[in-house]
């Protein structure tokens, strides 16, 4: 196949690496750049290098921020005896549009997964033990996954010694899932995992 620039190849191939990103939507776009105004395209750049010179972790919870610590971790509206670990910062961002939680956060980034080399020197474990001396609860908002449900059992059995309530999210049907539809194991932890109506 001939292409019409080794330049525009590259860019597609950049687009199409990253996740959800087909190779014909990195080439949608990539036209699509191609017929903004340079103005626009320096935006983009400017914005991409940003993300790493202004990007770092929050020396507390380990979520992405520009501040250290944390808009979050820095409010004086959150209680710092609830900790909700999560997997990746993007699980924050899914948790804090429900406007439910009010209490601070501890970011793995990753989980526990010896299939792939992951163990427990590669997430921040150790980072939240060490946070836990005045910590009430522990919910744990972890993906349900096989590698998930290692890394909840794990974390729970570190946790216990040290008196600390340990929750986990509720997990069940989603609201408008058809139980007709619906698999086995999330049909039997919706029923285990259900709440007293009225």
């Amino acid at each position: 196949m001939v292409y019409t620039s080794e330049s525009i190849e590259k860019m597609v191939d950049l687009f199409a690496s990253l996740p959800t990103i087909g190779r014909k939507t990195a080439q949608r776009i990539t036209y699509h750049l191609l017929r903004q105004q340079p103005e626009q395209l320096d935006k983009f750049s400017s914005a991409f290098q940003g993300l790493k010179m202004n990007i770092k972790y929050c020396s507390v919870c380990f979520n992405y921020t520009e501040t250290d610590p944390c808009p979050i971790c820095s409010s004086q509206r959150r209680d710092t005896s609830i900790i909700c670990v999560v997997e990746e910062p993007n699980d924050v961002l899914a948790i804090e549009k429900t406007n439910e939680f009010r209490g601070s956060y501890h970011v793995l980034h990753g989980i526990l997964n010896p299939l792939e080399g992951i163990g427990i020197e590669d997430i921040k474990i150790r980072e939240l033990i060490s946070r836990l001396t005045e910590v009430k609860e522990v919910i744990l908002a972890i993906n349900p996954s096989v590698e998930g449900e290692v890394t909840i059992q794990y974390l729970a059995r570190l946790i216990k010694p040290l008196e600390v309530k340990i929750t986990r999210i509720a997990r069940g049907i989603p609201v408008g899932a058809s139980l007709e539809f619906t698999d086995e194991a999330t049909l039997s932890r919706a029923i285990e995992s259900r709440i007293e109506v009225g």
